[in-house]
Protein backbone atom coordinates (compact mmCIF):
# COMPACT_ATOMS: atom_id res chain seq x y z
CA UNK A 1 0.00 0.00 0.00
CA UNK A 2 1.32 3.30 -0.95
CA UNK A 3 0.74 6.42 1.28
CA UNK A 4 0.91 9.88 -0.17
CA UNK A 5 3.75 11.89 1.32
CA UNK A 6 1.45 14.68 2.62
CA UNK A 7 -0.65 12.24 4.65
CA UNK A 8 2.48 10.49 5.92
CA UNK A 9 3.81 13.84 7.25
CA UNK A 10 0.44 14.52 8.88
CA UNK A 11 0.25 11.10 10.46
CA UNK A 12 3.93 11.15 11.43
CA UNK A 13 3.77 14.54 13.16
CA UNK A 14 0.60 13.69 15.06
CA UNK A 15 1.92 10.28 16.05
CA UNK A 16 5.26 11.80 17.09
CA UNK A 17 3.51 14.23 19.45
CA UNK A 18 1.44 11.38 20.88
CA UNK A 19 4.64 9.58 21.76
CA UNK A 20 6.71 12.57 22.91
CA UNK A 21 4.11 14.26 25.11
CA UNK A 22 3.89 11.47 27.73
CA UNK A 23 7.66 11.05 27.60
CA UNK A 24 8.33 14.78 28.11
CA UNK A 25 5.71 14.90 30.90
CA UNK A 26 7.54 12.06 32.64
CA UNK A 27 10.90 13.89 32.50
CA UNK A 28 9.28 17.17 33.59
CA UNK A 29 7.74 15.41 36.58
CA UNK A 30 11.13 13.94 37.48
CA UNK A 31 12.82 17.33 37.28
CA UNK A 32 10.16 18.94 39.50
CA UNK A 33 10.18 16.23 42.11
CA UNK A 34 12.48 18.30 44.38
CA UNK A 35 11.56 18.75 47.99
CA UNK A 36 9.55 21.92 48.72
CA UNK A 37 12.09 22.73 51.45
CA UNK A 38 14.83 22.91 48.80
CA UNK A 39 12.74 25.33 46.78
CA UNK A 40 12.03 27.51 49.83
CA UNK A 41 15.70 27.41 50.81
CA UNK A 42 16.72 28.64 47.35
CA UNK A 43 14.02 31.30 47.51
CA UNK A 44 15.39 32.58 50.85
CA UNK A 45 18.98 32.91 49.64
CA UNK A 46 20.29 36.41 49.81
CA UNK A 47 21.01 36.96 46.13
CA UNK A 48 22.17 40.37 44.88
CA UNK A 49 19.84 42.58 42.86
CA UNK A 50 22.68 44.14 40.90
CA UNK A 51 26.43 43.76 40.48
CA UNK A 52 28.71 46.33 38.87
CA UNK A 53 32.34 45.76 37.89
CA UNK A 54 35.01 48.44 37.38
CA UNK A 55 32.70 51.22 38.60
CA UNK A 56 33.54 54.88 38.16
CA UNK A 57 30.71 57.06 39.49
CA UNK A 58 30.40 60.84 39.87
CA UNK A 59 27.89 62.65 42.07
CA UNK A 60 27.09 66.28 41.43
CA UNK A 61 24.63 68.81 42.76
CA UNK A 62 23.39 71.71 40.65
CA UNK A 63 25.95 70.78 38.00
CA UNK A 64 28.90 70.92 40.42
CA UNK A 65 30.98 67.80 40.97
CA UNK A 66 30.99 66.74 44.63
CA UNK A 67 32.20 63.13 44.88
CA UNK A 68 33.95 60.67 42.59
CA UNK A 69 33.79 56.98 43.47
CA UNK A 70 35.97 54.18 42.07
CA UNK A 71 35.45 50.52 42.94
CA UNK A 72 36.50 47.26 41.29
CA UNK A 73 33.17 45.69 42.28
CA UNK A 74 29.86 46.90 43.71
CA UNK A 75 27.09 44.55 44.86
CA UNK A 76 23.61 45.88 45.67
CA UNK A 77 20.98 44.10 47.76
CA UNK A 78 17.39 44.98 48.61
CA UNK A 79 16.66 42.15 51.04
CA UNK A 80 16.81 41.70 53.98
CA UNK A 81 17.86 45.38 54.02
CA UNK A 82 18.87 47.79 51.30
CA UNK A 83 22.64 47.96 51.19
CA UNK A 84 25.54 48.34 48.78
CA UNK A 85 28.74 46.38 49.35
CA UNK A 86 32.21 47.20 48.04
CA UNK A 87 33.96 43.86 48.72
CA UNK A 88 37.16 44.62 46.78
CA UNK A 89 37.71 48.15 48.04
CA UNK A 90 36.53 51.66 47.34
CA UNK A 91 38.12 55.03 46.71
CA UNK A 92 36.26 58.33 47.20
CA UNK A 93 37.44 61.78 46.11
CA UNK A 94 35.63 64.86 47.41
CA UNK A 95 35.72 68.12 45.44
CA UNK A 96 35.16 71.78 46.33
CA UNK A 97 33.31 74.30 44.14
CA UNK A 98 36.49 74.97 42.13
CA UNK A 99 36.67 71.23 41.24
CA UNK A 100 39.77 70.75 43.39
CA UNK A 101 40.16 67.54 45.39
CA UNK A 102 39.77 68.40 49.07
CA UNK A 103 39.67 64.93 50.63
CA UNK A 104 40.15 61.29 49.65
CA UNK A 105 39.04 58.17 51.49
CA UNK A 106 40.28 54.70 50.58
CA UNK A 107 39.40 51.37 52.19
CA UNK A 108 39.76 47.66 51.42
CA UNK A 109 36.05 47.02 52.15
CA UNK A 110 32.95 49.16 52.61
CA UNK A 111 29.20 48.84 53.06
CA UNK A 112 26.58 51.52 52.48
CA UNK A 113 23.25 51.12 54.30
CA UNK A 114 21.17 53.16 51.87
CA UNK A 115 17.96 53.46 53.95
CA UNK A 116 19.95 54.73 56.96
CA UNK A 117 22.37 57.04 55.07
CA UNK A 118 25.33 55.28 56.70
CA UNK A 119 28.58 54.17 55.08
CA UNK A 120 31.04 51.97 56.96
CA UNK A 121 34.56 51.39 55.67
CA UNK A 122 37.13 49.04 57.17
CA UNK A 123 40.53 47.47 56.68
CA UNK A 124 43.40 49.79 55.76
CA UNK A 125 41.33 52.95 55.74
CA UNK A 126 43.29 56.04 54.70
CA UNK A 127 41.81 59.54 54.82
CA UNK A 128 43.77 62.41 53.27
CA UNK A 129 42.69 66.00 53.98
CA UNK A 130 44.50 68.13 51.39
CA UNK A 131 43.47 71.45 52.95
CA UNK A 132 45.17 70.71 56.29
CA UNK A 133 47.80 68.27 55.02
CA UNK A 134 46.55 65.51 57.33
CA UNK A 135 46.75 61.84 56.45
CA UNK A 136 44.81 59.62 58.85
CA UNK A 137 45.28 55.84 59.04
CA UNK A 138 42.43 53.87 60.62
CA UNK A 139 40.95 50.41 61.06
CA UNK A 140 37.47 51.64 60.21
CA UNK A 141 35.22 54.67 59.85
CA UNK A 142 31.49 55.36 59.99
CA UNK A 143 30.00 58.14 57.86
CA UNK A 144 26.48 59.26 58.80
CA UNK A 145 25.62 61.63 55.98
CA UNK A 146 22.23 62.68 57.40
CA UNK A 147 23.99 63.81 60.61
CA UNK A 148 27.00 65.37 58.79
CA UNK A 149 29.44 63.29 60.85
CA UNK A 150 32.36 60.92 60.21
CA UNK A 151 33.91 59.05 63.13
CA UNK A 152 35.83 56.03 64.37
CA UNK A 153 36.08 54.50 67.83
CA UNK A 154 39.21 52.50 67.04
CA UNK A 155 42.92 53.45 67.19
CA UNK A 156 44.14 55.94 64.61
CA UNK A 157 47.38 57.50 63.47
CA UNK A 158 47.32 61.01 62.01
CA UNK A 159 50.33 62.35 60.11
CA UNK A 160 50.81 66.03 59.32
CA UNK A 161 54.24 66.84 57.93
CA UNK A 162 56.76 65.90 60.64
CA UNK A 163 54.10 65.44 63.29
CA UNK A 164 52.47 62.08 64.12
CA UNK A 165 49.51 61.93 66.51
CA UNK A 166 48.05 58.75 67.96
CA UNK A 167 44.58 58.38 69.42
CA UNK A 168 41.76 56.01 70.16
CA UNK A 169 39.35 57.45 67.62
CA UNK A 170 38.27 60.61 65.85
CA UNK A 171 35.21 62.65 65.01
CA UNK A 172 34.74 65.16 62.22
CA UNK A 173 32.21 66.93 60.07
CA UNK A 174 31.34 65.42 56.70
CA UNK A 175 33.93 67.53 54.86
CA UNK A 176 36.67 66.60 57.36
CA UNK A 177 37.38 70.27 58.01
CA UNK A 178 36.97 69.97 61.80
CA UNK A 179 38.75 66.69 62.50
CA UNK A 180 39.27 66.04 66.22
CA UNK A 181 41.24 63.08 67.56
CA UNK A 182 39.61 61.56 70.61
CA UNK A 183 41.61 60.23 73.56
CA UNK A 184 44.97 61.34 72.19
CA UNK A 185 47.76 59.08 73.39
CA UNK A 186 50.75 60.95 72.12
CA UNK A 187 52.29 63.33 69.64
CA UNK A 188 55.66 62.71 68.06
CA UNK A 189 57.47 65.36 66.07
CA UNK A 190 60.35 64.51 63.76
CA UNK A 191 63.03 66.86 62.55
CA UNK A 192 64.15 67.01 58.93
Amino acid sequence: MRVKSGKWKEWGTARLWQLLFPLSSFFFALSCSGDIKDIQKFDQQNLPDQEIKDAHIWRSEHGKLQVELNAPRIIQFRNPETRTIYPDGVSLRFYNEQRQVTTTIRADKATSYDDKNILTAKDNVVVIDYANGDTVYLEDIVWKSNEDIIYSNNPIKAVNGNRVTYGDGFISDENLTNLRITRQRGIIEFED
